[in-house]
């Protein structure tokens, strides 16, 4: 397995410059991963299938689902794409490589772990702050426009959000200068977890029934549903931020609540 990753990873440093694989190789990544992940939420959602598994019984109107989408086009390609761009010589400054060896997994999984805790630690308090009443109002509410998320609409944001609080998942590769291969996989892994805790669905196999600590869509959702002032749930991908600072206590009480309702009703019964 190891030698086949090696003989494509020599094909695509052979056949393309760093600058081609680290820009536009990495956004043509992010746009599949992305809209491959995403699109099918909103197929569920308009044939009603797996209905038992979501999160609201409230839908999006095609109409709505549509203007997502061509926004996030205009985004990613005028925002998002020239990012990529402008940060290829911060990164290579930083010791970002693609050249052969490939680093070992040992390394990779240490720097995926750093970054997921790095990002939280980021994002928590950046995503506070956005939900402070002036940047909430012209900022963040945008992203705030659906108050039933669908996959898609995890990347849905005003573009001086998109930058702001990209700066948390990219700061931890500036800081280690990985391997570009380690840059992608730290890509792809966070847009399936954001796509996930944005996808109105909470399924038996959704990560967050198996991962300790992990937010997924049934903690996220909740964030969307409430006001601005009153949400909580600021967390990214794992929930030890909310937890130590307490912003997870109306989250926290209302499943505490629901997890009740079965054993009132019993009781009732008998």
């Amino acid at each position: 397995m190891a030698s086949l990753i090696e003989s494509c990873w020599q094909y695509l440093i052979t056949h393309f410059s760093d600058f081609q694989l680290a820009c536009i190789g990495s956004f043509l990544l992010h746009e599949s991963v992305f809209f491959l992940s995403g699109l099918p939420f909103i197929y569920f959602e308009r044939r009603g299938y797996l209905s038992k598994y979501k999160i609201q019984t409230k839908n999006n109107t095609p109409v709505a689902q549509e203007k997502c989408i061509m926004h996030l086009l205009l985004y990613h390609f005028c925002v998002n794409l020239p990012v990529m761009i402008c940060s290829y010589p911060v990164f290579k400054v930083m010791g970002m490589r693609s050249s052969l060896p490939l680093p070992s997994w040992k390394v990779v999984l240490t720097q995926i772990i750093f970054y997921f805790v790095l990002e939280d630690f980021v994002f928590y308090w950046g995503h506070r702050i956005l939900h402070t009443k002036w940047l909430y109002q012209h900022v963040h509410s945008i992203h705030h426009e659906y108050a039933t998320p669908f996959g898609l609409t995890s990347e849905y944001a005003h573009p001086a959000e998109i930058l702001f609080l990209g700066f948390a998942t990219i700061i931890g590769p500036a800081l280690t200068g990985p391997h570009l291969m380690t840059l992608w996989l730290w890509m792809v892994l966070r847009v399936l977890e954001t796509v996930e805790a944005h996808c109105g669905y909470h399924f038996p196999w959704s990560p967050s029934n198996f991962i300790p600590l992990y937010g997924g869509s049934d903690f996220h959702d909740y964030h969307h549903r409430l006001l601005y002032t009153k949400s909580g749930n600021y967390s990214s991908t794992f929930v030890y931020m909310d937890w130590i600072f307490g912003t997870d206590k109306g989250y926290r009480k209302l499943k505490a609540l629901k997890s009740c309702e079965p054993e009132a009703k019993t009781e009732w019964l008998k």
